[in-house]
């Protein structure tokens, strides 16, 4: 971060400054900026947020023991002993916090900003970017899911002088949701991934979904690059509503930056030729990530690099190197009981669900498979038919063992139940203990086992659980597994 003056912050976010000096408003002091009282160092600028349970108002004289120079907040505030503390007043410091960033992107930073979002994927796309743009300078990007009015302004005020790209996530809640993060940053470079189901039961129809979406490359000047989805119908119309230079990619013959030739090679890792249709540069691809959706991951990384001036060789040579970045997003690992473990369990939409089990599947190479797959969340109405359809997937993939963890995959137990002549081979489970006692009984030496659901789950306890425990009770004896709930 460049430093800021508290006099600085206060003009940007039209507030009040409280309890300091002429002399300290004016000191270039304040060196980060966070919302969580645990993560205050000397020299940070600490935004009391009140949640639905945390109220950061109540910490902040905690922050200012552990260094904050200054608190973001919407009332004035005061140590135990009634001391006022070194404050900016604001009607809303969630507000505050983006109006902090949009000045900051404006005034201080020179960098080239690179917007990013999709119903699914944006996450690993982002460091896919940001992997690609590291090779020809200084990029900061998002942490993990960082892409909301909190986590977005804190991504772009972890900048400084010396950073070249800036590579943002924007999640969607909403209607003008991604719009108000748009104007907020102002992206050089925007993409749209694909529009999924994720959220239809917030929206309503994946139409509407599309709309949101979309929000991110409509308004954009002719100055700017929108990077578009050319395999998915609905990101490749917005286009015709954009004024920015549009370019495409994918697998389909029309997209400018185009993979052929994709196949999956061990442990499901892609492999592929990228070529730039307009340029003809072509070279070959192997990622050391694991599932088929990865190539339109990385075909968006190297559109953006492209459009960024990157040459193909430097493109190339960062996406073979690439590693996964974020946590729980098809990490995979083989436990000291020699089973494989995916832990995909961040979060799950119908569209990353079956990408998941494609994987899987792939990946075993006619081993023994498991599915422990949690509920996917968001799905309103659609619910009940996305949870069958996976269940019903899974069989038709012939998946060895189908676990259903939670009252919310109730039904996908039952179409995979009722698909075909699976038999037992699909269990339901209550909770995560459950299903964490019925794989370690069960798991073999040689099996590989996914663990998929929406983050509200927790589902990502059933891996860490497999990669550390060990069992009690010797795995050769029987031990009786958790009943069913009722069918």
């Amino acid at each position: 971060m460049i430093p800021l003056r508290p006099a600085d912050i206060a003009e940007a976010v039209a507030g009040e400054p409280l309890g300091m000096s002429d002399e300290a408003l004016k000191a270039s002091s304040i060196t980060s900026v966070t919302v969580d009282s645990r993560q205050v160092v000397p020299g940070t600028l600490f935004v009391a947020v009140a949640g639905e349970r945390v109220d950061g108002h109540d910490f902040a004289a905690e922050a200012v023991a552990a260094g904050a120079v200054l608190i973001l907040c919407a009332r004035p505030l005061h140590d135990e002993a009634g001391t006022p503390l070194p404050c900016v007043v604001v009607e809303d410091p969630v507000q505050a916090l983006g109006a902090l960033a949009s000045w900051y992107r404006r005034e201080r930073l020179t960098c080239t900003v690179v917007a990013v979002t999709g119903s699914s994927g944006k996450t690993t796309t982002k460091d896919l970017i940001a992997r690609v743009l590291s090779v020809a300078g200084p990029t900061v990007s998002a942490r993990g899911s960082f892409n909301t009015e909190i986590g977005l302004p804190l991504t772009v005020l972890a900048a400084d002088g010396q950073t070249r790209f800036l590579v943002l996530e924007m999640g969607m809640r909403g209607v003008g949701h991604i719009a108000y993060l748009v104007d907020l940053v102002q992206p050089d470079i925007a993409v749209v991934l694909n529009v999924g189901s994720a959220h239809v039961g917030m929206l309503g129809s994946r139409e509407a979904i599309a709309a949101a979406k979309a929000e991110l490359v409509q308004d954009l000047p002719d100055t700017t690059i929108a990077v578009l989805n050319e395999d998915d119908g609905a990101v490749r119309a917005m286009a015709d509503i954009t004024a920015a230079d549009v370019v495409t990619f994918g697998e389909s013959p029309s997209a400018r930056i185009r993979a052929t030739d994709v196949r999956l090679q061990d442990a499901a890792r892609p492999a592929f030729t990228l070529t730039d249709e307009r340029t003809g540069d072509a070279m070959p691809v192997e990622l050391r990530l694991s599932g088929e959706h990865y190539v339109s991951n990385a075909c968006a990384a190297a559109a953006v690099g492209r459009a960024a001036g990157l040459s193909m060789e430097q493109i190339v040579d960062a996406l073979r190197a690439a590693e996964a970045d974020s946590k729980w997003r098809m990490d995979v690992r083989v436990s000291a009981r020699g089973f494989t473990v995916i832990n995909d369990a961040y979060n799950a939409n119908p569209e990353s669900m079956r990408a998941a089990l494609k994987s899987l599947v792939a990946m075993a190479a006619g081993r023994r498979t498991w599915a422990v797959l949690g509920e996917m969340r968001e799905l309103g109405g659609a619910a009940l038919e996305e949870h069958d359809a996976i269940g019903r997937l899974a069989v038709r993939l012939d998946v060895s063992r189908l676990v259903c963890v939670g009252e919310g995959t109730r039904v996908m137990h039952l179409g995979a139940s009722s698909e075909g002549s699976w038999g037992e081979e699909s269990i339901h489970v209550p909770d995560v203990q459950a299903a964490i006692d019925l794989l370690n009984a069960q798991v073999g030496a040689d099996d590989v086992v996914l663990v998929k659901a929406s983050r509200a789950v927790g589902l990502e306890r059933v891996a860490e659980a497999l990669l550390t425990e060990v069992p009690e009770v010797p795995r050769e004896t029987p031990q009786e597994t958790p009943r069913e709930t009722s069918s």
